[in-house]
């Protein structure tokens, strides 16, 4: 294939991709429109992208500064996702090295039980862990969901399948200048793999940021209310008022925005990386 055929093609495909991102960011780009809109001018049709009429500081003063306590919802969400994201990088990291480069009796068994529950459907784990919630103490409050975030079998087969490919020969240099378990831990294994996990960090992020079933099972209480559960309460006072929630929406979009802008360069090295290994 020529070199002039492969630009004509690479130019297409550009065109193309280019295409397809623009069709599915219309939604982001119309709420990010109708929350700075009047409500009248939300249903104009056809669709008015650059608001006529602005009515951004109204919007948000009905957000952040009326009655419904938006912000409240806004920082129960960040505790938890925050909390528990940290504690999911460290309890998986170090499974995931203790399965990977640790010699210990049953490591395979421990292994395969770990693949089989991974199998298993989050839902068909929800009743046991409610009832055991409900025997510490924990039901309505954030430590329950904590704690069940905590833990995760998929995210510690990622750090053990990606530690698996670091080569020993690095742990045995640490060993032989006196470097113990924890040391070869912290100081070869984790800078090694930060592209990973930064990479799962976001992931679970994301996924309890945007977590609706675990609140809405183990709260009851509103002022304990994460976001999405939030957003519902909200809806029951601005449901008609579409340019407020559109606001409230890209309000909550925000964090997920700025972790992925910030850690975008890690997450590509690690699917770069993981990529070249696989």
């Amino acid at each position: 294939m020529s070199l002039k055929k492969i630009k004509t093609s690479n130019l297409i495909l550009t065109v193309l991709f280019a295409v397809l991102s623009a069709f599915f960011l219309l939604p982001l780009i119309w709420m990010l429109s109708a929350a700075a809109k009047t409500e009248r001018d939300v249903w104009t049709f056809p669709i008015q992208w650059i608001p006529k009429d602005w009515n951004l500081v109204s919007n948000f003063k009905a957000v952040w500064m009326g009655d419904v306590s938006f912000g409240l919802f806004y920082m129960n969400s960040i505790k938890i996702a925050v909390i528990s994201t940290l504690a999911t990088v460290i309890i998986s990291s170090m499974a995931g090295y203790a399965l990977s480069k640790l010699e210990f009796k049953g490591r395979a068994a421990v292994f395969s039980l770990m693949l089989a529950f991974m199998m298993i459907p989050e839902q068909a784990t929800l009743v046991p862990r409610y009832i055991m919630i409900k025997e510490l103490g924990l039901y309505d409050s954030h430590a329950a969901l904590i704690l069940m975030g905590m833990f995760s079998s998929y995210f510690a087969f990622l750090l053990r399948q990606f530690m698996a490919s670091i080569h020993n020969d690095l742990l045995e240099a640490a060993e032989l200048d006196g470097a113990g378990f924890f040391r070869i831990f912290w100081s070869v294994m984790v800078p090694l793999s930060r592209p990973i996990l930064a990479t799962v960090g976001i992931i679970k992020f994301i996924w309890t940021w945007n977590d609706y079933q675990g609140p809405l099972i183990m709260l009851n209480t509103t002022k304990l209310y994460t976001i999405p559960l939030g957003m519902q309460f909200f809806q029951e006072e601005f449901g008609t008022r579409i340019s407020v929630m559109m606001m409230a929406s890209v309000a909550a979009i925000i964090p997920l925005l700025v972790l992925f802008l910030a850690l975008q360069k890690q997450v590509i090295e690690g699917i770069a990386i993981g990529g070249v290994k696989g």
